[in-house]
């Protein structure tokens, strides 16, 4: 018993800072979401697609182990 103020003023700590970081969660999830639907919009895009490929050096490399497979 001779800590308990120290474990009761942690535990009061902990708690807030836990409610704060929920409370951003909750405030913050639309703009979460409307963010993750535009990169899933666009990660399906056919400009997306060609600048994958324009990217990869390895895509005829890798197209031809798949072929040989």
């Amino acid at each position: 018993m001779k800590f308990l103020d120290w474990y009761l003023k942690i535990g009061v700590v902990s708690a807030l800072v836990g409610a704060s970081m929920e409370l951003f969660m909750i405030k913050t999830d639309d703009k979460v979401t409307v963010l993750e639907s535009e990169k899933r919009a666009w990660e399906n895009s056919p400009e997306a697609q060609a600048v994958r490929d324009a990217l990869n050096p390895w895509r005829h490399v890798e197209a031809e182990g798949t072929k040989r497979s």
